[in-house]
């Protein structure tokens, strides 16, 4: 019923909005037509009452005042009927609706060329939740938009054939008191948005906080934080309170103004039965739609609340899958198996003129002096820099590494930066997402990353639980667990950024002769770290001294310990 879930991302607020709609047709038909049904049976009711006092009450007909009994009892059984299944149908599509938006969402970031979006995880938490829920409530709410529509036309032509001028002054008031409702829309819909924008960044302070308690308690900040944070929810709040006045204005007009002209027509009915103009049976029956049309009159008067609403929460969602990708990738293949991992005069962030070539099964270690350069190199080779920004060439084999795609450069090579996830689930799972290595296979790559002790510790083994982001591990075990997964992944060219910080000298020594003897020894396996341990260091092939953005020296560690600018960096 509810079709595929891929989809491609809608231009705008209103093209998603539409969307909802088109992509459900048939059961948001079905929603309207039972909803549509119910009402009309509300709007029957009084009708049928005033009916069966003039044609069997006031007649003393007893036959009639059964088959009039009847009619209103299946009246009564049809509006519980179709409410019943034209709720669970609006229900049902609201919830598909907004659990497609939160499979898009996660589709957006998890995608092969990821997306640069800028926002923290709190961020996107709330567009996955928050807005897709306020997007996916539009079938309800515009199944009872419609249905209360299709009431109030049928109860003004009622009316119509009751009496002319109370039907009249009904078709008139009806469009004029949802005029006046609607003036306060556009100030629901900017003060919309401004909530729902605070509310996710204080959910994204919120998690970050979260993810962060450790370090907080660590340096004793608990104050600061919670001051910080407070401050926020106080923005948030006071966001939400702006919004809530904005409604409630709009609720408080629809209803004043309802009441007022409901009370209008209630009079002017009773006006025209002193009159004899109408029997006591039609003024039953006005009074009773006209109470009837409160309720209609009022959903309609908050449509453009409901629509601001939901357009506030469409635009976010359309901002961010139109956020441009991580990741840029050509559609190319590399024919070798061991290729080599060229940067010939790129000059891009830190980088200056920097020029490196390695040959295949080489561990080749680099030295910076400079954070920002580091950074700059890792994400260059993560492909996270766009190529309008580079200048030079980087090339992976024989290819132009932006004309490789994702799988091609996946393949070969694989880059594991500094700050690594570990994922909620096991062990195991964090180690071998895809089940590729035997236990055998995973007990070497942990030897080698010495993060064997952390399966021992643990009566489970590899099935140990791993809590969201690893919060039951200690720093170093965590480093060293992501090392062990990146050696695991046994990719060709193999890129570490500063894989030992958080471990000690002995552990560091341990490291350094696991990768050596676990990548090359027989495969001819290339492998790229950045760092300054010199355990890792004296394994090295090669050492690239690197200072200024550019290529200072290069040799064996112990060659160049002579320098004094690269002793300093490495001695401690």
């Amino acid at each position: 019923m509810f079709g595929d879930l891929a989809v491609v991302s809608p231009g705008s607020a209103r093209e998603l909005l539409v969307r909802v709609l088109r992509r459900n047709a048939r059961a948001v038909g079905a929603c309207f037509a039972l909803l549509s049904v119910w009402q009309l049976a509300e709007a029957m009711v009084p009708v049928v009452v005033g009916e069966f006092i003039d044609r069997a009450v006031v007649s003393g007909d007893v036959p009639a005042l059964i088959g009039w009994g009847a009619l209103l009892a299946l009246i009564f059984a049809a509006l519980m009927y179709f409410y019943r299944y034209g709720a669970l149908m609006a229900y049902k599509v609201d919830q598909f609706e907004a659990h497609r938006l939160r499979v898009e969402i996660a589709e957006h970031v998890l995608r092969p060329l990821s997306a640069r979006t800028g926002r923290h995880p709190g961020a996107t938490l709330s567009l996955a939740t928050n807005d897709a829920d306020g997007v996916g409530t539009l079938a309800q709410s515009a199944g009872n938009t419609f249905a209360s529509a299709v009431a109030a036309v049928v109860s003004a032509v009622v009316l119509l054939r009751i009496d002319l001028v109370i039907g009249l002054t009904v078709l008139l008031g009806v469009p004029l008191v949802l005029f006046v409702t609607q003036l306060v829309a556009p100030a629901i819909s900017r003060r919309s948005r401004e909530h729902r924008g605070q509310v996710a960044a204080t959910a994204a302070q919120a998690a970050d906080l979260v993810r962060g308690l450790r370090v907080v308690k660590g340096i004793g900040a608990e104050d600061e934080a919670a001051a910080r944070y407070r401050v926020r929810s106080q923005v948030a709040k006071t966001a939400s309170i702006r919004v809530s006045v904005s409604q409630a204005l709009m609720k408080a007009v629809s209803a004043g103004l309802s009441g007022l002209f409901l009370a209008a027509v209630t009079l002017l009915a009773g006006a025209r039965a002193l009159e004899h103009e109408i029997t006591i049976g039609q003024l039953i029956a006005i009074v009773g739609l006209t109470q009837f049309l409160a309720v209609p009159i009022q959903a309609l008067g908050q449509v453009g609340a409901l629509v601001a609403d939901g357009h506030a929460s469409a635009t976010r969602i359309v901002e961010f899958l139109h956020t441009p990708p991580l990741l840029e990738a050509g559609s190319l293949g590399t024919e070798r198996s061991h290729p080599e991992l060229v940067l010939d005069k790129v000059t891009v962030g830190a980088l200056r003129t920097f020029s490196l070539a390695s040959r295949p099964g080489e561990l080749l270690c680099l030295v910076i002096d400079d954070p920002a350069v580091s950074r700059t190199l890792v994400q260059l080779l993560a492909g996270e820099i766009s190529t309008a920004e580079v200048s030079g060439e980087v090339r992976l084999g024989d290819a132009a590494f932006d004309s490789l795609s994702i799988s091609a450069r996946r393949k070969r090579l694989l880059v594991n930066p500094h700050q690594t996830d570990l994922l909620h689930g096991t062990l195991r799972a964090s180690l071998d997402p895809d089940g590729r290595h035997e236990d055998a296979d995973l007990a070497r790559f942990l030897t080698a990353a010495a993060a064997h002790d952390i399966v021992r510790l643990d009566a489970s083994g590899l099935d140990q639980p791993v809590a969201a982001k690893g919060g039951n591990y200690s720093g170093g075990q965590r480093q060293r667990i992501a090392l062990a997964r990146a050696l695991a992944a046994d990719s060709v060219i193999l890129v570490l950024d500063n894989p030992t910080t958080a471990v000690d000298a002995v552990t560091e020594q341990r490291i350094a002769t696991g990768i050596r003897e676990l990548r090359h020894q027989a495969d001819a396996r290339t492998t790229w770290i950045v760092t300054t341990s010199p355990a890792l260091l004296d394994q090295a092939d090669r050492v690239v001294h690197v200072a200024n953005g550019r290529v200072a020296g290069s040799g064996t560690h112990r060659e160049l310990l002579s320098r004094p600018e690269y002793e300093e960096l490495v001695l401690r």
